[in-house]
């Protein structure tokens, strides 16, 4: 994989680098895009500004070509048995509350989900149990932080109607083994909803291997722009759910009263779409599958196993588990004992223009149960290099030396 040609193409760090270069780890919150997909999406506003799949003229109907051209790319690119199984919605979020809060649940059921998710998941879970009467049930990790196959085991039973889980934590990047998570729903009669929010960027992934029923990510987390959800519903999975919002596009014999839902996936694109959002989309699908999904992954490894061994050894320095960095992809998450993670952001973005994120990272309840007050989250992607890695790592000494203290 070709960093140096790869960054080429991203227009905020194509200049030489300089005294003031900025360093961006802070991809696992929005990634950064290149001009490929700047220009899809500058090319639908000049050239054919209109709606799909509603009017008849040339400009709308090279836009509906163009978002069926994308839907196709995208469905490929997830491995979907057909392009229709893919909905356009605005982030992944709106795909976790869908399925969640469409779910056709009865009082008494169960939703299983682990003790990390992130509240895009998490609050729904919460908002269905005070409105249907469902339990939720939590996988507690074990204590490197991995998942607990057997934990999960224990708590299955033929109440459970709908596994809810992130595939890739936010928090530390580990991936949970998501196979063997579908088979055990599976065989107790559960649908599996996957929020692979983190993982779509960063992994091959291959919905007929996985056997997932629904599965949620973002456009703006893998090179592609904001407002754009890519949402995975099995063709034998669709009838479980209901659409939470509803108007144009997703309906149609709408008489007297009553309506009828169109098929998927558009009874889950009520309104007019982000057509520009989508276009970009299928740019950064193809960007992608040009360096090719595998080599992504070495690279983020190889990026965190260096970022790991060089600050492990750090006194003041407490990175989160899991330590093994095959286990976390791209995100390194650390705290300097001493200084609180904002801290830790702050200085680094404005002595060293290094970019990373800071605070719960939307995982509440999880850093609860760990009695930890957040973490600092340095994420690296496609873009990033060696170089870079290693320029974090002495600020990071640098802050330690001045400001940590020894545990």
């Amino acid at each position: 994989m070709d960093v140096s040609r790869v960054r080429q193409d991203f227009p905020l760090l194509s200049s030489e680098p300089g005294v003031n270069r900025l360093v961006y780890f802070d991809s696992a919150c929005q990634s950064l895009r290149p001009v490929q997909v700047l220009e899809a999406m500058n090319e639908y506003y000049g050239a054919f500004p209109s709606c799909a799949g509603r009017s008849v003229h040339k400009l709308a109907t090279e836009v509906s070509i163009r978002c069926d051209d994308a839907r196709s790319k995208v469905a490929r690119f997830f491995g979907a048995e057909n392009a229709n199984e893919i909905a356009f919605l605005k982030n992944a979020t709106e795909g976790l509350n869908t399925v969640i809060l469409g779910y056709d649940f009865e009082p008494g059921d169960e939703v299983v989900t682990t003790d990390y998710e992130h509240n895009s998941l998490q609050v729904p879970v919460f908002k269905v149990c005070g409105l249907k009467g469902v339990k939720h049930i939590s996988v507690p990790s074990s204590d490197d932080a991995t998942f607990d196959v057997e934990a999960f085991h224990e708590r299955m039973s033929k109440r459970v109607k709908l596994v809810a889980m992130c595939l890739t934590s936010n928090v530390h990047g580990y991936t949970l083994p998501a196979r063997e998570v579908v088979d055990i729903a599976h065989s107790y009669g559960a649908r599996v909803l996957f929020d692979a929010a983190q993982a779509a960027p960063s992994m091959p992934l291959d919905m007929g291997m996985l056997e997932v029923d629904y599965l949620a990510a973002s456009a703006h987390k893998m090179l592609g722009p904001s407002g754009v959800g890519i949402f995975y519903v099995n063709e034998g999975a669709a009838a479980d759910i209901e659409p939470i919002m509803y108007g144009g596009h997703g309906v149609t014999e709408v008489r007297s009263g009553k309506f009828t839902l169109l098929p998927p996936p558009e009874r889950f694109e009520t309104g007019l779409q982000n057509y520009s959002g989508i276009l970009g989309t299928g740019a950064a699908v193809d960007y992608l599958n040009s360096v090719g999904m595998d080599d992504i992954r070495d690279h983020e490894v190889g990026l965190n196993r260096r970022m790991t061994r060089a600050l492990m050894q750090t006194p003041e320095v407490a990175i989160m588990k899991p330590f093994d960095p095959n286990m976390r992809g791209g995100i390194f998450s650390f705290n300097i004992d001493g200084m609180t993670p904002h801290d830790i952001a702050m200085i680094l973005d404005n002595s060293k223009n290094i970019m990373i994120r800071s605070g719960m990272h939307c995982c509440h309840s999880y850093f609860d149960e760990i009695a930890v007050d957040g973490c600092a989250r340095a994420s690296v992607y496609i873009y990033n290099t060696d170089d870079e890695v290693d320029f974090f790592v002495e600020a990071v000494r640098d802050l330690s030396a001045s400001f940590g203290k020894v545990r």
